[in-house]
């Protein structure tokens, strides 16, 4: 009987849980895969989720509260793929043992493509089109607002900094709000700057100070912080806290950072942001489970209509 009882408890799990479905579009002749999530009213807010280097959209699927959140808010939310599992953000420059996409790849052309086709066919509204991204992923969101801020009515990048390459080439045709989230103990991306600890790490980061500057000035913000709130620290267990430093900017220019204190190269959240967590926090460090990036990330975007 207990049996059947949790094969009945299954079933209703997975009949709950978000479904997506896995499409491609054809890009200057290259296909080019992502997986969806759509709500039955449309036109919907729509948020773009990009993933990591080594990962895959499907990744952000199982591994991020973003179909719960899109559920609940009745939000398409799209999670692309980028061509050998990372993106063609405008850093050149990789950590020594990882690939990059092949030359020429443009992953502008790609989700901007991806957005127009979306708003086209009635699915996205388009003034409500965001977009988001973890590590190689977040470095991309970056770019994305730096060059297409016409697709999107805000931009958040989780896990990155900028770098002399990205911001020299960053000319948005108008500010966006703008949400960071950053670890200070991330062994990829040092919130100090420079190289981090990692064999894996690439050298040349801005410091999360000098990203937050720039993006300040960019939206015509005042250069100093507006506050800086301590969160409840709702999982001791963790080892790490949140602490929201907020700017003093023009209406609808915000720029927010969520400094994950003594947190790693991971995605804050409620569940695992890894197969292996064990693993994942020996080489990453530590995932603060105090707030849910997606929730988050949400809460800040839902403001910019």
């Amino acid at each position: 009987m207990r049996t059947w009882m949790r094969i009945a408890a299954l079933v209703a799990a997975l009949a709950a849980a978000p479904s997506a479905f896995a499409d491609t579009i054809d890009v200057g002749g290259v296909k080019r895969s992502y997986s969806a999530q759509l709500p039955a009213k449309k036109p919907a807010p729509l948020v773009i989720v990009l993933h990591g280097t080594t990962q895959r959209g499907a990744d952000m699927v199982a591994r991020t509260a973003w179909p719960q959140v899109a559920k609940r808010e009745g939000l398409a939310v799209v999670f692309p793929d980028g061509l050998n599992n990372a993106w063609a953000d405008a850093r050149t420059k990789a950590g020594p043992a990882l690939r990059g996409p092949p030359p020429g790849t443009d992953d502008i052309a790609f989700i901007a493509k991806l957005v127009e086709k979306l708003v086209a066919d009635g699915t996205a509204d388009a003034k409500r089109v965001y977009v988001t991204g973890v590590s190689n992923g977040g470095a991309m969101a970056m770019t994305l607002v730096c060059a297409r801020a016409d697709l999107f009515a805000a931009g958040a990048s989780v896990i990155m900094n900028l770098t002399d390459e990205a911001a020299v080439t960053c000319h948005p045709s108008r500010p966006l709000p703008m949400l960071l989230m950053n670890g200070t103990a991330d062994p990829l991306i040092p919130y100090e700057g420079g190289r981090g600890s990692s064999y894996y790490a690439a050298d040349g980061f801005w410091s999360t100070e000098e990203t937050l500057a720039f993006w300040r000035k960019l939206n015509g913000c005042e250069t100093d912080d507006a506050g800086a709130t301590d969160l409840p620290d709702k999982a001791p267990a963790d080892q790490s806290t949140v602490t929201r430093i907020s700017s003093r900017c023009p209406s609808g220019h915000d720029v927010v950072l969520y400094r994950i204190n003594h947190g790693g190269h991971r995605m804050p959240g409620s569940s695992p942001d890894a197969r292996f967590p064990k693993i994942a926090a020996r080489l990453l460090g530590p995932q603060n489970n105090d707030i849910d990036g997606a929730e988050t990330i949400w809460t800040f975007f839902s403001r910019f209509p």
